[in-house]
């Protein structure tokens, strides 16, 4: 990989105790530059919102890319109204887990991930210089976080792998599917602020669904020999160009 660091706490398979450098190269007491992708409001931060606030917390630069403002996200209003609506509760969620907002502009339930849009990401991306990316993984069953993953792979090669790429699950069993974690954080120290983040979206009703990551959260701890930890699949290496679905 093409990044540079170290992050001491966040381990390979619970079998091996000890913690594993996935970032690699560069000087870990420097500042990081670490990047979230969810296509909508609320997927960052059920994702892996306990890592990103620890990060924060350690003093490393977060920011958190929404490619949609959530326009189809509630039942009982028009676009105009739930992308204004959820854009303040992305924001004060952010602020919840010292993290800054940025919006990549797209359309929930429309987005592309065409030559166009991926160019345009892929600005996005390198004008944030990342060390580090977390995003959707690629088998889900939301279209939205099917064309994140894509347009933020097809990023990481575009930039010349310059910045680790980490997959993060949403709802595994019921939105991710085939998601074999290498790498567990663990964020029992940031679990109440996590779920503050998660509850700072009060129009998706979190009560009806945070037990659910809860659970996961429980689940992968007992994996990795924590209270609550979350779960990656760091890449380590890049597909086959045939299987790749567009040049940038």
């Amino acid at each position: 990989m093409g990044s540079a660091t170290v992050l001491p706490y966040i381990t390979s398979q619970p079998v091996i105790p000890k913690p594993e450098q996935i970032l690699h190269g560069t000087d870990t007491n420097r500042r990081l530059n670490v990047v979230c992708v969810g296509a909508h409001p609320d997927d960052p931060e059920t994702g892996c919102g306990g890592t990103l606030s620890k990060l924060a917390a350690e003093g490393h630069q977060v920011t958190i890319v929404y490619l949609t403002r959530g326009e189809a996200g509630l039942k009982d209003g028009d676009a105009e109204t739930a992308a204004r609506v959820r854009t303040a509760e992305s924001l004060l969620a952010c602020e919840l887990m010292g993290a800054r907002a940025v919006f990549a502009g797209q359309i929930d339930g429309q987005t592309i991930a065409d030559r166009e849009r991926g160019q345009q990401f892929t600005a996005l991306l390198a004008s944030l210089k990342p060390d580090i990316v977390f995003t959707h993984w690629p088998l889900d069953t939301h279209r939205d976080h099917r064309n994140t993953a894509q347009l933020t792979y097809e990023a990481w090669e575009a930039l010349g792998e310059s910045f680790t790429l980490v997959y993060y699950e949403v709802m595994t069993g019921v939105q991710t599917h085939h998601f074999e974690p290498n790498c567990f954080v663990d964020i029992t120290s940031m679990a109440d602020k996590k779920r503050s983040a998660i509850y700072a979206h009060v129009c998706q009703k979190p009560e009806r669904f945070y037990p659910y990551h809860e659970k996961m959260e429980k689940e992968r701890g007992s994996v990795a020999r924590h209270d609550r930890a979350e779960a990656f699949v760091v890449v380590r290496e890049k597909l086959p160009k045939p299987y790749l679905p567009f040049e940038m």
